[in-house]
């Protein structure tokens, strides 16, 4: 008896070669739908699975491999019993189970899908012939990618057979893909109930390797770049390397943070950064200004920095970046022309993220601890500048509030404790990770010398002593923008009264830890 292959894939890649080599081997091909008129127009011999059921697809095909001759056929162990009781019911084993399953996660990345076109494209008899044959993986060979019929076919064209540890290999891939598949109809419909309950009982995260990693944030440690389903528009898993070294672990985390920061702006602004916390970030009214501004603000740290920008790079701003070593710039696009100058740095890292539709790319943040995950909300908080609490009996003139709330938007990416000291749109001093208040606005104060005076404050929480202030009247700050909600927040608007500084309570806090 020849041995027979179910193949029932939507994606299909390669189906008519591995179907043509498996019958070239002599094996039998039983499809199904869309799969059988394939094989059939390229002139292979197929078997449709209503013939072998005697039953007809049903319920606009919802039904058609539920069926105990499918089934029975892929689950039977090479027992007697079992070979005797596919006798009695007229069974027939089916060796190799080719299946990938509907297009559920191109679907509801489409703009506009509703509710009712994901329920269609969620795939029952695909998932069930997947789970039985990988159960059975000791008899019966599941395959569930394109890329693996080639191995598949040279093995079974040397040995007749696929060995143990191929069947046990594929029925591994077999469970993940049924896994992330499940993972991703979780995830959409945790997302259509998610104001009822934003954190589910059961929470499931599941990724597809987009590349293995030279290593960790270290040498000694092996890392992966993972994409979650579904990606979204002007993300860092969706965008596209034009040129390059490959990406390391730290160049990833290092992107991720500056493409949040430059993305959190609406006008044009350029963030550089160096272990995840921005050391230059400018706004003006092109590209190639605000990158310029942005080195300025602090050129020892941006030697060998990431580069986000939330505008195209055009030739001028190329021209500006290739003027020192970088490791990595990340924007919507590239011109040619910026793309031309920089084939000049043929090392650098240069990945085009597109336009994000809406800040709001990231539905959770999850955070390993010891034997868990924490899980939370990313800090999409926008300022509402009509929410602002003057304390002290100066206001912020028009300037101050500008550059007030531009350091309030940068200090909120930038790791706690925070400072951020900034004037006409830049950063001039960045105190960031400190164990303590001052010290960070210390860092930041004596990175900004001279320029301090007449510049603004933001620290990301409230001030718990009166020190902060204090030290930043001394170097000339005439604004400040934090929290407010300390016990001694009085003891802090005194000392910014004394010193004629502008004070303003946000309500709001942005630890990043």
């Amino acid at each position: 008896m020849p041995k027979r292959a179910l193949l029932s894939v939507s994606d299909k890649t390669g189906l008519v070669d591995l179907a043509r080599g498996l019958v070239e081997l002599g094996w039998e091909l039983i499809s199904t739908g869309g799969t059988a008129r394939t094989l059939t127009a390229a002139g292979l011999p197929v078997t449709e699975v209503a013939a072998v059921t005697g039953f007809p697809e049903i319920l606009d095909g919802r039904v058609k491999t539920l069926h105990p001759k499918i089934h029975g056929g892929i689950l039977a162990r090479p027992t007697p019993e079992h070979l005797d009781q596919l006798q009695e019911q007229g069974i027939q084993p089916i060796d190799l189970v080719v299946v990938n399953l509907y297009p559920f996660r191109e679907t509801i990345a489409r703009p506009g899908v509703t509710p009712e076109e994901a329920i269609e494209n969620i795939d029952i008899g695909g998932p069930t012939m997947v789970r039985a044959a990988a159960k059975n993986h000791e008899r019966v060979a599941v395959v569930v990618d394109p890329a693996s019929y080639s191995e598949v076919l040279a093995e079974l064209r040397e040995k007749g057979n696929l060995s143990p540890a191929t069947r046990r290999r594929l029925a591994a891939a077999a469970f993940a893909h049924t896994a992330a598949y499940d993972a991703a109809i979780a995830a959409y419909f945790q997302r259509l109930i998610r104001n009822e309950e934003p954190f589910p009982v059961h929470f499931i995260l599941s990724g597809e390797k987009v590349q293995d990693l030279r290593y960790g944030e270290n040498p000694h440690q092996q890392a992966a770049f993972y994409r979650l389903p579904a990606v979204p528009p002007g993300s860092l898993a969706g965008a596209r390397q034009l040129q390059g070294k490959e990406l390391s672990y730290n160049n990833l985390m290092d992107l991720d943070a500056a493409w949040n920061l430059a993305s959190d702006f609406k006008e044009p602004v350029a963030a550089i950064i160096k272990h995840t916390n921005p050391c230059g970030v400018a706004r003006a009214t092109t590209p190639s200004q605000a990158y310029r501004l942005a080195y300025a603000a602090d050129p020892v740290s941006a030697f060998g920095g990431i580069v986000a920008l939330n505008r195209t790079v055009d030739a001028a701003t190329a021209r500006e970046m290739t003027e020192i070593f970088l490791e990595a710039v990340i924007a919507p696009d590239f011109t040619p022309e910026a793309l031309e100058i920089l084939k000049g740095k043929p090392n650098l890292r240069l990945l085009a993220a597109g336009e994000r539709a809406a800040y709001r790319v990231q539905e959770y943040q999850v955070r390993p601890v010891s034997g868990g995950f924490l899980v939370q909300e990313p800090d999409y908080h926008v300022l509402d500048p009509e929410r602002l609490k003057v304390v002290t009996t100066r206001k912020p003139e028009a300037r101050e509030m500008e550059d007030l709330l531009f350091a309030w938007q940068v200090v909120k990416h930038v790791k706690s404790n925070a400072i951020v000291v900034a004037k006409d749109g830049v950063t001039l001093g960045i105190g960031a990770g400190q164990m303590n208040r001052v010290g960070a606005a210390r860092i930041a104060l004596e990175q900004a010398g001279a320029g301090a005076k007449g510049a603004v404050l933001a620290s990301d929480a409230f001030f718990p002593f009166s020190d902060t202030v204090e030290l930043a009247a001394k170097a000339g700050i005439t604004a400040i923008i934090q929290p407010g909600g300390s016990v001694r927040d009085e003891e802090s608007i005194k000392a910014a009264d004394a010193a004629r500084i502008a004070m303003v309570f946000t309500g709001i806090r942005h630890f990043r830890h």
